[in-house]
């Protein structure tokens, strides 16, 4: 009223945009909250014959066993540090291939370096880990160099400090290339006229580089890195199984690989989700502290 539209008849004028809403509002309801009714069996002592509404309810004692378990400390330091090594490696290289690319000269140049690095993205984890068998097993081909300039091969699926590595470099050699497109964009959205205006004050690529580039991105790269913490303890669970074996399994033993353990073969379904909801409680306890850390040190945050 008072020459103002009503909620039916903006939807009435506008029923295409909202047309389009319903698929990804359908997969949102379908798949992200209704699921969530599943996830009081963490607070019961699940029954399959009972069912989710006829299993007694257990309260916190799933939550308690997982925290004063053996395992507890031994699964939350191999993720987090698994999860921030990863991050802290990641953190540069996109950054420093997306600048290059920017200032290539050659156009076909640029462009093939660009999808050299862009294609490892779409190798298949299982395809990914059958390469890093044939390339760092003791036969493989990186331990033959080694043999042959130190005379000494290093089993590095095998000895658990060197997991972490692995992981995380190739998980750099596979990612690098597709979060590099990121930044690209928002080295794209930088006026030229700041680039002009740099260029006729003297100045030079590195300096346009580090007082234009790097400012022009920085927000970027912080929204990332803040969302990066939401996934602190949600390291990919395919790779790490892939790799883990009797022998790395001290440094391989991750929140997502006892989970499976526990939840699909023992079967202990009420503790598994217990793990999985504190996990997921923890990571949005993170979330909200790092973003409003942002928001106070960089004015950059997610809300």
């Amino acid at each position: 009223m008072n020459g103002q539209m009503t909620i039916g008849k903006k939807m009435k004028r506008h029923w295409q945009l909202y047309l389009v809403m319903l698929p990804p509002l359908a997969y949102i309801l379908i798949f992200k909250y209704v699921p969530m009714l599943g996830a009081q069996i963490a607070f019961k002592h699940y029954n399959l014959v009972k069912g989710i509404w006829g299993s007694p309810w257990a309260g916190f004692v799933h939550f308690k066993n997982f925290i004063g378990s053996f395992y507890f400390a031994r699964l939350m330091l191999n993720t987090i540090g698994l999860s921030l090594y990863q991050i802290l490696a990641g953190l540069l290289p996109p950054i420093v291939l997306a600048v290059s690319l920017n200032y290539a000269t050659r156009m076909r140049f640029g462009k093939t370096v660009q999808m050299v690095t862009y294609m490892p993205y779409f190798i298949s984890t299982v395809l990914l880990v059958s390469i890093m068998f044939q390339v760092l097993s003791i036969n493989g081909i990186v331990n033959k160099a080694l043999v042959a300039l130190t005379g000494h091969p290093i089993h590095f699926l095998g000895d658990p400090r060197w997991f972490k590595t692995v992981y995380v470099f190739s998980g750099l050699w596979q990612q690098t290339g597709y979060n590099a497109i990121i930044y690209l964009a928002a080295l794209a959205g930088i006026s030229e006229e700041m680039h002009e205006a740099a260029i006729v004050d003297g100045a030079s690529i590195w300096k346009r580089i580090w007082y234009v580039d790097i400012p022009g991105i920085l927000p970027t790269a912080i929204i990332l890195l803040i969302m990066s913490t939401a996934h602190i303890l949600d390291v990919g669970f395919e790779k790490v199984y892939l790799l883990q074996n009797s022998m790395n399994m001290e440094s391989s033993d991750i929140i997502a690989t006892y989970v499976y353990r526990v939840g699909l073969v023992s079967m202990q379904y009420s503790y598994s989700t217990a793990i999985g909801l504190l996990k997921s409680v923890i990571s949005l306890i993170l979330l909200t502290i790092v973003n409003k850390i942002s928001a106070r040190l960089t004015e950059t945050s997610l809300w």
